[in-house]
């Protein structure tokens, strides 16, 4: 075989190499290139139920879902410690990032055995300190101290940050679990450590739990024809304590009402709407609950109607929320009542309790409550026609609310 076809035949089996070798690389770069653009919902393993259901919300069902799919896949492959790897526990984490990113504290997810305390707490006895509490600003925060309790008797007031609980960071924690962290046998303590604008420094309050009974309400005439009524709490007695309460106001003879709602945190709303209905018309709006939609439920006053016209002032603070401040809107726009005290909380949000798979469960803030002129209650309260300011040096038992309503109430 001469020279000329040794080279050619040496040529093209060169060619036939190099042909081989990018045909190689071109289907490992493929594959590779493949593997990697592949969707990773697709490499996750051991996980049901990924697509999304086709009940959801149609504006909801073009999300684009795969960054979280990305961070899961990378975590399954990567993580150091794959042993530690709980994939229930990695959901769970996920659905209550999804509720925390609503910025509602009310709005909470319950894995199996939180859903469970939860339901035991709402529906048994149990022992606390009597402090309703709740989220403001972002910090958890004493709504009000209730009357006669451990937490009143400690020292605890209305708007106090609760920052820690025996230690515990209180800075990204639920309302439902700080309440589970409070609650606790009757005779063991709990440490919360509390600041308010008058302390330099947070402050460590030690508090023994006990049963919680709750006084509902305090009645007497405040001569001048004035009668005070205080309305605690709105519990399931709170309706017959409040007409005991007016059969002592028309025993009386007085013909003006002082009505106490400081430090009431609230209850059940039928409660506030049936003692509105005493000083309201039949058909009138106490108070509208608005949804999502816009569509709303009214709650009308049942027309008692015993005391329209009658001057009232009602005293209102920072512990005054949700039922209480039904009651306070609604006497102020269709009774012409006058509030004095302080901004009241603006708890006035509905909450739905959901039952889910696994015996997990979800609460949702449903709806917002509206006074009848249409005044937001929720995260805004409602300002006191006239704000009564403390001074730096109290004057020992000098109740400088209910001095300011007889003075208020003297002039009407």
């Amino acid at each position: 075989m001469n020279l000329f076809i040794k080279n050619l035949l040496s040529k093209r089996a060169f060619f036939v190499f190099i042909s081989i070798l990018v045909l190689i690389g071109s289907f490992s770069g493929g594959y590779f290139f493949g593997l990697q653009s592949h969707p990773s919902i697709d490499r996750i393993s051991g996980v049901e139920n990924k697509e999304v259901p086709s009940e959801i919300d149609p504006r909801f069902q073009n999300t684009d879902f795969s960054l979280f799919w990305d961070v899961w896949a990378e975590v399954q492959d990567k993580f150091v410690n794959k042993e530690k790897l709980d994939k229930q526990k990695m959901v769970y984490g996920a659905i209550s990032g999804l509720v925390g990113s609503l910025d509602d504290p009310y709005t909470v997810f319950f894995p199996p055995q939180q859903a469970e305390d939860f339901k035991a707490e709402i529906s048994g006895s149990f022992g606390g300190i009597g402090a309703e509490i709740g989220i403001q600003k972002g910090v958890l925060t004493v709504i009000a101290p209730l009357k006669d309790t451990p937490a009143d008797r400690a020292g605890i007031l209305a708007k106090d940050k609760i920052l820690k609980i025996d230690d515990k960071d209180t800075s990204n924690m639920t309302v439902d679990d700080a309440v589970h962290r409070i609650r606790g046998p009757k005779g063991t303590a709990v440490t919360l450590s509390v600041f308010r604008d008058s302390f330099a420094s947070p402050k460590d309050f030690k508090i023994n739990r006990d049963e919680i009974k709750i006084p509902t309400a305090k009645y007497e005439s405040k001569g001048n024809g004035i009668y005070y009524i205080a309305l605690y709490n709105f519990n399931e007695i709170s309706g017959n304590e409040f007409r005991k309460a007016l059969q002592g106001f028309f025993d009386s003879g007085d013909k003006k009402i002082i009505l106490d709602l400081r430090n009431n945190p609230g209850g059940y709303l039928n409660l506030a709407v049936d003692i509105a209905s005493f000083f309201t018309p039949a058909g009138s709006t106490i108070v509208k609950e608005v949804y999502h939609d816009t569509t709303e439920d009214v709650y009308r006053s049942a027309g008692y109607n015993l005391l329209n016209g009658i001057p009232v002032v009602v005293l209102v603070n920072g512990g005054s929320a949700s039922a209480s401040e039904i009651l306070a809107g609604a006497l102020r726009d269709l009774n012409h009542s006058i509030l004095v005290g302080e901004k009241t909380f603006g708890k006035g949000s509905v909450q739905e309790l959901v039952p889910l798979k696994s015996a997990s469960s979800v609460k949702i803030t449903v709806a917002e409550w509206f006074t009848p002129n249409g005044t937001k209650i929720n995260g805004t309260g409602l300002e006191p026609d006239f704000k009564v300011k403390i001074p730096d040096t109290p004057e020992d038992g000098k109740d400088y609310y209910l001095d300011k309503a007889i003075e208020v109430l003297k002039k009407k």
